[in-house]
């Protein structure tokens, strides 16, 4: 009896430390985090950068492989004209066409499209009668490619001149056999407002850093840059294409391919300008999409590690990051709204003894997350184009805060539109957002 009980005391003992130890690791992830990230890059930076980074070679047209821009539009006629333009007349490589994929548009993006075909050959659209979203317009469009590679560009979106250039440089070696796709590095074009200003921040230290990281670990990377990736279109077809019920096809072929083995790359050389959200609004509505586009792929995906984990060791890290992710995000909207609730219990029974413990402790941990992030911060716009952007810096802070907010409200928020498109009953139609030129007049 004595040893039973001294092993009950001794299991409860186990059981409250690993308790505390899991309650440790969730309040202390964004820091951990920060400087995972921060790490990362560094090593990205000094210990695996690509020559094809800075040192990528021009290809003559004759040894140029066909290229398929493909344009997924719905009621683009704001932006439709000037991309078009803008890609046949600045790139710098000409062994391209685009495809325009018109998915059920009711505005006058096709009779602008008719119009454009007559002063470019190369210009090519197929008409999809109703509207089901992003994927369903690629995975058609797909079968319609003459190119071997497949760039996918928003109807907002513009690459550099040199982008299709630079992008072949990662295919056309003999090691590149298995790289499966090349994302770029997002410019933000409308920094007018501080929206604007702080996205930019958030563009070169949360999606800049966290793409040079992952690259540098084990060649894994959580999403692609949907706006702007080139895709070698033999890798789209082993996956089956994009999965057409999920929020972000971006996120999900992106855990596609490398399920698969397939090996994605980051080339924050390549630079494409887009507008951004620039209403707390708009900006919600995008995140929200994000959180369930990867939430979609972590249920998606979930058994794959749980009973294949040596299978599937080069992407653990993605996977256990995004199972840190949503517990943590699920962790910091129920301790908040009980921190809220028990200051207001305090103020109401006039224990501001315990109020002010509260907001010190609460300071603490902020001041902390503040730190490793303005470490991550500091050191992606250090990186990114040679530290041009850090006079965008000043807008960091705040913008931080409001970042650590969002993104868990956002993932706890979409967690069951996201299981109910597990379970099948998913939709992928989509509105255009409010497009504003890209040009600079």
């Amino acid at each position: 009896m004595v040893n039973i009980f001294i092993n009950h005391i001794l299991e409860a003992t186990l059981g409250q430390t690993l308790l505390n130890v899991f309650l440790l690791i969730l309040c202390l992830y964004p820091v951990v985090g920060s400087f995972f990230w921060f790490a990362g890059a560094l090593s990205y930076r000094f210990l695996k950068t690509n020559k094809r980074d800075t040192d990528w070679q021009l290809i003559p047209p004759a040894k140029q492989p066909l290229i398929t821009i493909m344009i997924p539009a719905h009621n683009e006629e704001v932006m439709i004209e000037e991309t078009i333009t803008y890609l046949f007349e600045e790139l710098n490589y000409e062994n391209f066409e685009v495809l325009v994929m018109n998915d059920g548009s009711t505005d006058r993006t096709a009779e602008i499209i008719a119009a454009l075909q007559t002063k470019y050959p190369r210009l090519r659209t197929v008409k999809i009668l109703k509207n089901k979203g992003k994927a369903h317009a690629f995975n058609i469009g797909m079968y319609f490619a003459k190119g071997e590679y497949i760039l996918s560009n928003d109807a907002d979106t513009i690459p550099e001149k040199d982008a299709l250039m630079k992008y072949m440089n990662f295919f056309v070696h003999d090691r590149d056999m298995n790289t499966s796709a090349v994302t770029a590095n997002m410019d933000v074009q409308n920094r007018t407002k501080l929206l604007g200003k702080s996205q930019t921040v958030e563009f070169s230290s949360i999606v800049g850093v966290i793409k040079r990281s992952q690259t540098s670990i084990n060649d894994s990377m959580y999403a692609y840059s949907g706006a702007n990736t080139l895709y070698k279109k033999s890798f789209l077809i082993d996956v089956g294409g994009f999965r057409q019920n999920r929020a972000t096809e971006d996120i999900s072929i992106a855990w596609d391919h490398q399920m698969v083995g397939a090996v994605p790359r980051f080339a924050p050389n390549i630079v494409f300008h887009m507008n951004v959200p620039e209403t707390i609004h708009d900006l919600y509505k995008q995140r929200k999409r994000w959180a369930q586009g990867g939430t979609e792929v972590w249920l998606t995906n979930i058994k794959k590690f749980i009973f294949h984990p040596i299978q599937r060791r080069y992407q653990i890290s993605m996977f256990v990051d995004s199972t840190l992710s949503i517990i943590w995000s699920f962790f910091f909207v129920i301790t908040t709204v009980m921190f809220i609730a028990l200051m207001l219990y305090f103020l109401f029974t006039g224990n501001y003894e315990r109020i002010f413990h509260g907001l010190m402790i609460s300071f603490v941990f902020v001041t902390f997350e503040l730190m490793a992030g303005f470490m991550q911060l500091l050191a992606a716009l250090l990186l990114d184009h040679r530290g041009a952007k850090l006079k965008y810096w000043f807008f960091a802070p705040l913008y931080m805060l409001f970042y650590w907010m969002v993104n868990p409200v956002t993932v706890v928020m979409t967690f069951i539109p996201a299981l109910k498109t597990i379970l099948g009953f998913g939709s992928c139609t989509w509105v255009s957002p409010e497009r504003k030129s890209l040009q600079k007049k």
